[in-house]
């Protein structure tokens, strides 16, 4: 599901940024600086959202961004999340994977032990420069 809320960034003395979102009791963040804070928000709503999905809650409706009063220290901004996207790119789950190597390679890996799914794992992870994940 894609879902907009409005969230209010704090700025604070130390240059980071403090995030809430109104409309979702207890989803609050922060940021080392606006681009982390902006993807820490989207994070923090993301799971706020997949869990309430996930236990069959109700979503509230989000406030409308001109109803919401600020601080001068503060903003709002929207922050767009999709929980099926969120689902896919933070999913552990094992999937199987056909692939094609030549026999003479399978062969000389299988004699020495290798494992295949781990190999095939760092290799992505150091291609796509992921040190991050486990």
């Amino acid at each position: 599901m894609k879902y907009v809320y409005p969230a209010i960034f704090k700025l604070l003395e130390s240059g980071e940024y403090f995030i809430k979102v109104p409309d979702l009791p207890g989803c609050i963040t922060e940021g080392k600086n606006l681009p982390d804070a902006l993807d820490m928000a989207q994070d923090a709503i993301s799971i706020w959202l997949c869990d309430a999905e996930d236990n069959n809650e109700p979503i509230p409706p989000a406030s409308d961004i001109f109803s919401l009063s600020c601080d001068k220290e503060e903003f709002v901004n929207l922050i767009s999340v999709d929980t099926t996207e969120y689902r896919n790119l933070n999913d552990s789950r094992a999937i199987k994977k056909t692939l094609t190597i030549p026999n003479w390679l399978n062969t000389r890996a299988e004699k020495v032990g290798i494992n295949f799914s781990q190999v095939l794992q760092t290799a992505l992870k150091e291609k796509l420069g992921i040190h991050d994940r486990p």
